[in-house]
């Protein structure tokens, strides 16, 4: 009896066409691979917040932190990102000498694997990141926050805002503009773009005269 060679057996294996029930297989091996990741990594967070007030979890690209910061050079005070995934911002913000620099995040996961990224950039007693929801967290003492969140909850987070922040603070909303403020500066283009606004006269934000955006890019020093 031949034994079958097996370098053939391999070519063969890897000629042959996958048939409709291995396709099938793969696909749900595919999905169940991506609930995985939903249940372990997303899911806990979103359990306790109402359906409406969600967002997705998207990191900060390297473009978008710097964007962050350049409008942020020059400010001292309290830095709060709200909804700060994996600390990306809140480290940034505190090698860039915005202290103390807090990040929140309702994600048990993301808040483990910032404090992560935090101690391993020995920043770790510097910094901080609660599991909490960003909705029951007090701005008032507040004078620089960061967010990154989807546009249908920013006319809500224009009411917190306001009602919130001390005078002089500065919001800097990324991806997406709060909806119903002007902006002091803007930088960045596309979905690299950030938007600044200051708050004044009791917790109102600055309504400015609309500007282009080329006179919204502030200067470097």
């Amino acid at each position: 009896m031949e034994q079958d060679d097996p370098a053939e057996a391999l070519t063969e294996l890897r000629e042959r066409r996958l048939g409709a029930l291995e396709l099938l297989q793969v696909a749900a091996g595919s999905g169940l691979a991506a609930y995985a990741v939903w249940a372990l990594l997303l899911q806990p967070g979103f359990r306790r917040v109402p359906l409406r007030l969600q967002v997705p979890y998207v990191g900060a690209s390297v473009r978008q932190v710097e964007h962050v910061l350049s409008l942020l050079r020059g400010r001292s005070g309290k830095l709060v990102d709200l909804g700060s995934g994996d600390g990306r911002i809140v480290l940034a913000a505190h090698r860039c000498g915005l202290r103390p620099a807090v990040g929140y995040e309702l994600n048990p996961w993301l808040v483990g694997l910032a404090r992560l990224y935090a101690w391993r950039a020995g920043c770790a007693s510097s910094v901080c990141y609660h599991r909490e929801d960003l909705w029951k967290v007090s701005l008032r003492d507040c004078y620089n926050v960061s967010v990154f969140l989807a546009p249908s909850v920013l006319p809500l987070l224009e009411a917190k805002l306001q009602a919130e922040l001390p005078e002089g603070a500065r919001v800097v909303s990324g991806r997406f503009p709060l909806p119903t403020w002007q902006p002091v500066a803007v930088v960045g283009e596309g979905v690299d773009r950030v938007w600044a606004y200051d708050i004044h006269n009791g917790g109102q934000a600055a309504e400015a005269a609309p500007a282009p955006i080329s006179a919204l890019v502030p200067r470097g020093p």
